[in-house]
């Protein structure tokens, strides 16, 4: 007569009351992941890995924010005085919550025109509010001096613009420069065949 295999053991997980081996399809595995590691390393050796980077990451910050100097992977040592960060390198990076790096935008303004229905053209003005001008305000000028209609729209990439119909890309620049003089002439630009030119 054949042996009768012995039962196999599954591991359940006590968070999400699933086996160990799909606590991932879960939809609490965050909160699984200390019992996994703890528990189920062999099923998860990414997660191992993931939580040593951690607590070397949390033990690095705690002694940057002492003022230790720490050795990286790399050999060299490091240190953080208050102070000696670079101005430059803090103006174009800005860290966000999560160690995302946003780059400071630069000042321009960024002047396209686009053509529609064959002979009707918009001129469409990007940048006038890094110069902490309100575009409502610049529309409803540039609507009065161009004899035109003028409106802030958002554009593709979600940032506000302004739409003027008709072609007066050129004649745009020196009313810019006359009007609101924190923009300089240098940091005005067009947009002509895909490249940005410089209106100076």
């Amino acid at each position: 007569m054949a042996e009768k295999p012995d039962p196999v053991k599954v591991l359940y997980c006590p968070t999400c009351s699933l086996p160990a081996e799909y606590c991932e399809f879960g939809s609490d595995f965050e909160k699984c992941k200390p019992w996994l590691i703890k528990n189920a390393p062999e099923l998860y050796p990414d997660l191992l890995k993931e939580a040593d980077e951690k607590e070397a990451g949390r033990v690095s910050e705690q002694l940057h924010s002492v003022g230790i100097s720490s050795i990286g992977a790399d050999g060299s040592a490091s240190s953080i005085h208050s102070g000696e960060t670079s101005s430059s390198k803090q103006e174009e990076v800005k860290r966000l919550p999560g160690g995302k790096i946003k780059k400071k935008v630069r000042q321009e303004v960024v002047i396209e025109k686009v053509v529609r229905n064959k002979r009707k053209s918009i001129t469409i003005i990007k940048g006038l509010d890094l110069f902490g001008i309100k575009l409502s305000d610049a529309s409803k000028k540039l609507g009065k001096k161009f004899a035109t209609g003028a409106s802030v729209v958002k554009g593709p990439t979600e940032k506000e613009q302004i739409d003027v119909q008709g072609d007066i890309a050129y004649d745009i620049v020196e009313f810019i420069t006359e009007t609101w003089p924190d923009v300089p002439e240098t940091a005005i630009y067009f947009i002509e065949d895909g490249k940005k030119v410089p209106a100076a």
